[in-house]
C-alpha cells in the first residue's frame, strides 16, 4: 500500500492506496544474461516460458532442461537443448512495461491462413464480456493490461494481466506451452491497442481472431492481412470494426 494525499471538490483527504507494480526480471539462458523483462510479479515462468517460445528459441516442454525463477532476486535461469545466436539485436517495442523483442514483426514468419470455418458474433462479444470479468488486477487498481485466449465459440480457455500488453501475450503463449493447450484457431481478445508486435506473435501462435477495445495500428493491419487473420477493433457495447479478413466472421 502507498501513503497518497487526494484532493476532491475542496476536500483534502489523506490515505492509502494499492498500485500497480514493476518487477524487473533479468533472464539468464545458458549462462548468458539475455534481457531484463518488465513484469507483473505473477506467474513469472509462464512470461519467461512465452517469451522463449514467441523468440523461436523453443518450440515444445521437452525444449526446457532448467526453467527456475527466482522472485527474491529477480532472476530466471533457464538452460534449453538449443543454443542462443551468438548476434542479438534488441528492438524496444512500443507499450507500458518497455517490451523488447530479438525479432521484427516482419521477419516473423507469417503465412496465408489455413482454411476455416467462420466465427459467429455472438462469440466475438462473450470473449470481450469473458475478459472484463476476469481482469481483476484492472478493477482494483488499474493501470494494468489484460488478454485472453477463447474457443470459437467464445469460451475462454486461458487469461493473463499484466503492465504490459507485449507481456499478456507472452503469458498465453508460455502458459498454454507448459499446460499443452494448443492454442491455433482461436480467439485473442486484448484490452490494449493491437501493435505489430502483438500481431506477428498472434501469428506465430495460429490465432485466427484479434479483438480489442481500441485500435490498432497500420502495421498490426498489414501483418493480420497477411496472416489470414481476423482483427477486430473498437468494440464496445454493441459494435466493432473489423479491419481484415470480415469473411470468417459469421454475421446474423
Amino acid at each position: 500500500m502507498t501513503n497518497v494525499t487526494t484532493y476532491n471538490d475542496g476536500k483534502v483527504l489523506r490515505g492509502e492506496i494499492d498500485v500497480v507494480r514493476e518487477f524487473p526480471l533479468v533472464l539468464r539462458v545458458n549462462d548468458r544474461e539475455l534481457v531484463t523483462l518488465i513484469a507483473s510479479p505473477h506467474d513469472l515462468r509462464f512470461l519467461v516460458a512465452g517469451f522463449l517460445r514467441l523468440q523461436g528459441f523453443v518450440s515444445q516442454v521437452d525444449d526446457f532442461l532448467v526453467l527456475s525463477v527466482c522472485n527474491d532476486y529477480g532472476i530466471a535461469n533457464v538452460r534449453i537443448k538449443g543454443e542462443i545466436p551468438a548476434e542479438l539485436k534488441p528492438v524496444l517495442t512500443s507499450g507500458c512495461g518497455t517490451g523488447v523483442t530479438f525479432s521484427l514483426p516482419e521477419a516473423a514468419g507469417v503465412k496465408e491462413g489455413e482454411a476455416r470455418g467462420q466465427v459467429p458474433v455472438a462469440a466475438v462479444f462473450e470473449l470481450m464480456k469473458q475478459l472484463a470479468l476476469h481482469s481483476t488486477s484492472y478493477k482494483s487498481h488499474g493501470g494494468v493490461h489484460s488478454a485472453a485466449v477463447g474457443a470459437p465459440d467464445g469460451t475462454l480457455v486461458l487469461h493473463a494481466e499484466d503492465l504490459g500488453r507485449h507481456n499478456t501475450i507472452d503469458r498465453l503463449a508460455g502458459e498454454a506451452l507448459l499446460k499443452g493447450i494448443p492454442l491455433a484457431g482461436t480467439i485473442l481478445a486484448t484490452s490494449g491497442r493491437v501493435s505489430a508486435e502483438m500481431a506477428a506473435k498472434a501469428a506465430l501462435l495460429g490465432i485466427a481472431v484479434i479483438v480489442s477495445r481500441t485500435s490498432p495500428t497500420d502495421m498490426a493491419i498489414r501483418i493480420c492481412d497477411q496472416a489470414g487473420i481476423t482483427l477486430v477493433g473498437y468494440l464496445r457495447g454493441t459494435r466493432f470494426t473489423a479491419y481484415t479478413h470480415p469473411q470468417y466472421i459469421l454475421f446474423p
